[in-house]
């Protein structure tokens, strides 16, 4: 996008209702809708999550990421939200399905009418839960997302894993919904950002804020005052197939 052009520049904003019978509406925010008639289309895009309970949008477990599948299917990440079902905060419902979500989880939706429907159904994709919990994913806090023309879906997590593991890269079958492991960070390291060569043989991810909670390791000048090593740094991963695939396969 050009440097001073926004996506709210043309276009109507929207927002999802997800009905828990897996049905979901888009309700238009602006001033056409009659429980916003007394805003202003300004007060709207800086205040939009005011203005979506004003109109009874979804509360949601923080989405980060959006991804398109070659099926038509959105892909959107929940990383996590601790304050779900507490005292005074919104409580579980279909589309949010635990209560004091630790690890997040993904959401899965599709348009009508090839995306200019006004509606849209949707689905749990995962559940990321304790490696202990046999109805979960062995992940937490999922937060990149990407998918490829094969319909693989490539997770990265940036915060709580079961288990107090570092931060991951998975891949899943779009169909089958199976997960595996494809690459782990360092320690207090997010991985972030995914992109592949044309032919899908070459990955390249970063790894943003390595040691990130430790000071003993990653303050800086601190490292310089005696207590030897080198800072940590962020970096931009390479990932290949050993015997040259498509990544993922």
């Amino acid at each position: 996008m050009k440097e001073g052009v926004s996506p709210l520049d043309e276009g109507t904003l929207y927002v999802a209702r997800f009905n828990d019978d897996g049905t979901g509406t888009w309700i238009e925010l602006s001033t056409k809708n009659a429980l916003l008639s007394t805003w202003t289309l300004d007060k709207i895009l800086v205040h939009t999550r005011l203005a979506a309970d004003v109109v009874g949008a979804t509360k949601m477990d923080r989405p980060e990421w959006i991804a398109g599948a070659p099926t038509g299917e959105m892909y959107v990440t929940l990383t996590n939200n601790t304050q779900r079902g507490t005292t005074g905060k919104a409580g579980v419902d279909k589309a949010n399905p635990t209560a004091v979500n630790t690890y997040g989880h993904i959401v899965r939706f599709k348009d009508a009418n090839d995306h200019l429907g006004g509606t849209f159904n949707w689905e749990v994709f995962a559940l990321a839960k304790d490696v202990t919990d046999a109805a979960g994913q062995m992940f937490g806090s999922p937060d990149g997302i990407w998918v490829d023309p094969d319909n693989r879906v490539f997770v990265q997590t940036d915060g709580e894993q079961p288990g107090k593991q570092n931060d991951q890269l998975l891949v899943a079958s779009g169909v089958t919904k199976e997960f595996k492991r494809l690459f782990t960070g360092v320690k207090g390291s997010e991985v972030t950002g995914v992109t592949v060569t044309p032919d899908r043989r070459t990955m390249f991810v970063n790894l943003q804020h390595p040691g990130d909670g430790d000071p003993s390791i990653s303050n800086f000048p601190a490292k310089y005052e005696g207590l030897g090593g080198p800072v940590p740094r962020d970096c931009t991963i390479v990932i290949t197939r050993k015997n040259g695939g498509v990544i993922g396969s």
